[in-house]
């Protein structure tokens, strides 16, 4: 019996490919334990329960980035909070820490690392954080979702994603009729898929929609995921079918021809797994991250790469109507960015933790 220690959270990027791992050990192993360490303000305390597994609570600790009075407190925070999961690890004899990064994963590698536990580090994105790059430091064996990303010691096993995900088959046209029908959309109508995410994205939300007759003129229905953000109005036209939120989006990526969308790691490595042509249009605010997210795919010729002011109905026009009215270039898109993707993520990194634990 093996005893899992996952560690992450704070964001989807961390959550769903820690959760992706816990499925498969869960599937694969009768008899594993599996511990999730999280923080209670990120969607771990939400998600992780949901899905049946035990949460065990961590400060909130984010790395102080100015002098200043959190500065001064953080190192005896930290030490505070390493010594809480040593005990943890002793008290259910982990076997392993697997991280994700996040607000709980730097304490964990610490702590894993002191009691002699291995330690295992996947890095969703092709700029990885701060707490995983500290951490690949003390550990061989880390997990990357793209190729070159800049952290010791890695390897390149994929993002883990969901069985819905890698179980979906898009070349079906019964599944892809059904997807439409799910939606309440026209089983034989080209179909462009719209979204920024779980929160939305302002630019895309405006930059499609402000389009929405011309786009359905020219004989394209769209399912829009607006996010809820309270800017985007339904247009009001058959054939534009705007919902706030889509928990199927194995369903959406079946249903759709082309994608427009924000380029974070677990969409891009959905996207590009699944074979679905996008058009990306990375974050502008941050770290930068999903530009190189969507690098590797863009140079492959699976997905453009598009900016947040490039969305002008000069662009729907002129790019993405013809686009989605090109079944060659389509085609061509779908094949390079199946080429540039994988569905196997989270074998290959239970492959890596099993490897972890064997060399103990």
């Amino acid at each position: 019996m093996t005893r899992y220690l996952l560690a992450g959270g704070g964001t989807a990027g961390h959550v769903n490919p820690l959760l992706a791992l816990a499925d498969l050990i869960r599937a694969t192993e009768e008899d594993a334990e599996i511990v999730v360490l999280g923080t209670r303000e990120g969607l771990e305390a939400r998600l992780v329960p949901e899905r049946g597994y035990e949460l065990v609570h961590i400060e909130r600790l984010p790395f102080p980035r100015r002098p200043n009075a959190a500065a001064v407190r953080f190192p005896a925070r930290f030490a505070r909070a390493v010594r809480r999961v040593r005990e943890l690890i002793r008290e259910r004899r982990i076997d392993v820490v697997v991280g994700f990064g996040g607000y709980a994963s730097a304490p964990a590698y610490r702590a894993g690392s002191k009691e002699g536990v291995p330690v295992v580090i996947h890095e969703a994105n092709a700029k990885p954080g701060m707490a995983n790059k500290l951490g690949a430091r003390s550990t061989p064996y880390v997990g990357v979702t793209f190729a070159g990303t800049p952290i010791p010691n890695s390897r390149v096993t994929g993002m883990p994603l969901r069985p819905e995900i890698t179980g979906l088959d898009r070349s079906s046209p019964d599944a892809r009729r059904a997807a439409r029908a799910h939606f309440g959309l026209d089983p034989e109508r080209r179909t462009l898929l719209v979204t920024g995410g779980s929160l939305g994205a302002r630019a895309i939300n405006r930059g499609v929609s402000g389009s929405a007759r011309e786009i359905v003129d020219a004989g394209i229905q769209v399912l829009h995921v607006w996010g809820g953000l309270t800017e985007l109005e339904d247009p009001g036209i058959d054939g534009y079918a705007v919902i706030p939120y889509c928990d199927r989006m194995d369903l959406a990526f079946a249903a759709c021809d082309l994608a427009v969308s924000r380029a974070g790691s677990t969409t891009v490595s959905e996207l590009s797994g699944l074979g679905v042509p996008a058009v990306l249009v990375p974050y502008a605010v941050g770290n930068g991250e999903q530009r190189f997210n969507a690098a590797s795919v863009v140079s492959a010729g699976g997905a453009l790469l598009v900016e947040d002011g490039e969305l002008t109905p000069e662009w729907v026009r002129g790019a993405l109507i013809p686009l989605l009215r090109d079944d060659d270039a389509l085609a061509r898109m779908s094949e390079a960015a199946r080429g540039a993707g994988t569905l196997d993520g989270t074998e290959r990194l239970l492959e890596l933790v099993h490897e972890a634990v064997a060399a103990r």
